[in-house]
C-alpha cells in the first residue's frame, strides 16, 4: 500500500495539490472501494457536489476507518464509535479551506468548513468524509435559509415506494403554490425534495412553513403521511420531518456517499423517473457515468429562489384553526409557542 499520493484539482485560483494518505485503504470491502476511489468519485461529480456545498457551512461525517461490519457512528447517546460528525473546522486545514461562523441553538458559535472550490471536497474526503451535511444557508447570510428541505422519511412498515407516492402528491401541492421542488434519493429508503427559497425568513419561520406543508400533505393523504413527532403516534406512514428545518439540522447533500455496504449515494432525480428507479441504482460506481450523461439535475437549486409567502399563509390558516407549533428536538432550548415535549404515553393529566 502506497503511503501517500498527490492529486491535482483545478480551482478558481489555479490547480491545487491535495495529498491522499493511504490511498489503497479499503473503505467499502463489499464493493472493493478504496480511499482513493472515494476521492476520485467526488472529483467525477465535481460540479454537482460543489454546487450542493458552495458557500455553505458544512458538517463533515467522517469514517476514517472505512465502513465495515459493526462500525458505529458517534451519537449524543453513545460517545464511543468508529465515525463522527466534525462540526468545527479540523486543525491543520490548508489555507484554501474557507470557514464561516455559525451559531448553534445553544448560542455557542463555531467556525465550520465552507467549501468554495473542489479541492476542499477532495481534502475532506482524504480525512474520511463520506457524507457532507451543508446548512440550508449561504455565507454570509447564515441566519436566513435559502432552501426548504422536505424529508420524506419512511417509518417501519413503509419503504421507498411509499415515499414515491407521497412525493407525487407533494409535487402537485408545490405546483399549486407556485413552487418548484427538486427530488433526490436520500441514499437510503427515503426521499428528499429541495425547494429553493429567497433568504428573507428566519429558521423559525422556515420551519413553521415546513410544518404547514406537512400538515397539508397529511390532510390529503391521511393514511400515508404524518407530522406526528412522537414515534409511537406515526404508524406505518411517511413522516415529514419538519425538524430538519430547525437551526443546525442538516441533510446529506446530493452526491454524498452513505455509509452502507454497497456505497450508495444520494442521487438527484427527475420527477418523471421516480417510479422507475430504486435507491440501489446509484452508487460510487454507477453515479459517475450517470453524471456524465445527465449532468447536475440539482443545478437550478442554486440559481432559483421562490417566495415562502404561500406557505406562510398556510401557517396563518393553521393558527386560525388552532394548530400551532410542534415540538423541537430534545437538545434544543425551549422555543416560544412550542408545546410541551412530553411523549404522549408518558404524559400526566396536568401536562
Amino acid at each position: 500500500m502506497a503511503e501517500a499520493t498527490e492529486i491535482t484539482v483545478d480551482g478558481p485560483d489555479g490547480p491545487r495539490s491535495v495529498r491522499v494518505s493511504n490511498p489503497g485503504k479499503v473503505y467499502f470491502a463489499d464493493k472493493g472501494v478504496t480511499k482513493l476511489d472515494v476521492v476520485q468519485y467526488f472529483l467525477s461529480v465535481g460540479d454537482g457536489i460543489l454546487g450542493a456545498l458552495r458557500d455553505r457551512p458544512t458538517t463533515l461525517e467522517r469514517w476514517p476507518g472505512g465502513v465495515f461490519e459493526g462500525a458505529r457512528l458517534v451519537t449524543r447517546a453513545n460517545q464511543r464509535g468508529d465515525a463522527f460528525f466534525q462540526k468545527r473546522v479540523p486543525q491543520g486545514a490548508p489555507d484554501f479551506v474557507h470557514t464561516t461562523r455559525v451559531t448553534f441553538p445553544s448560542g455557542r458559535p463555531a467556525d465550520e468548513v465552507c467549501p468554495t472550490e473542489l479541492a476542499v471536497v477532495a481534502w475532506a474526503a482524504n480525512l474520511g468524509t463520506l457524507t457532507f451535511h451543508p446548512w440550508p444557508v449561504r455565507d454570509p447570510n447564515v441566519d436566513h435559509p435559502d432552501q426548504l428541505r422536505v424529508d420524506l422519511d419512511p417509518q417501519p412498515g413503509t419503504d421507498f415506494r411509499d415515499a414515491v407516492v407521497v412525493a407525487a402528491e407533494l409535487r402537485g401541492l408545490l405546483d399549486e403554490l407556485g413552487l418548484t421542488g427538486y427530488p433526490k434519493t436520500s441514499g437510503g429508503r427515503g426521499l428528499h425534495v429541495y425547494v429553493p427559497i429567497e433568504p428573507r425568513w428566519t429558521f423559525v419561520e422556515t420551519r413553521r412553513a415546513l410544518i404547514a406543508l406537512g400538515r397539508e400533505l397529511a390532510r390529503r393523504l391521511p393514511e400515508r403521511v404524518t407530522v406526528d413527532w412522537w414515534k409511537e403516534e406515526r404508524g406505518e406512514r411517511i413522516f415529514i420531518d419538519f425538524n430538519q428545518a430547525a437551526r443546525d439540522r442538516t441533510i446529506a447533500c446530493a452526491y454524498s456517499i452513505r455509509p452502507t455496504p454497497r456505497a450508495l449515494v444520494s442521487a438527484p432525480l427527475t420527477w418523471d423517473e421516480l417510479g422507475d428507479i430504486t435507491p440501489e441504482d446509484f452508487d460510487v460506481h454507477s453515479m459517475p457515468a450517470r453524471f456524465a450523461d445527465v449532468g447536475d439535475l440539482h443545478a437550478a437549486v442554486a440559481t432559483e429562489a421562490y417566495s415562502l409567502e404561500p406557505l406562510l399563509e398556510m401557517v396563518a390558516r393553521d393558527e386560525r384553526d388552532g394548530l400551532g407549533d410542534l415540538p423541537y428536538p430534545p437538545e434544543y432550548p425551549k422555543m416560544a409557542g412550542e408545546p410541551k415535549r412530553v411523549q404522549p404515553s408518558r404524559a400526566r393529566p396536568e401536562d
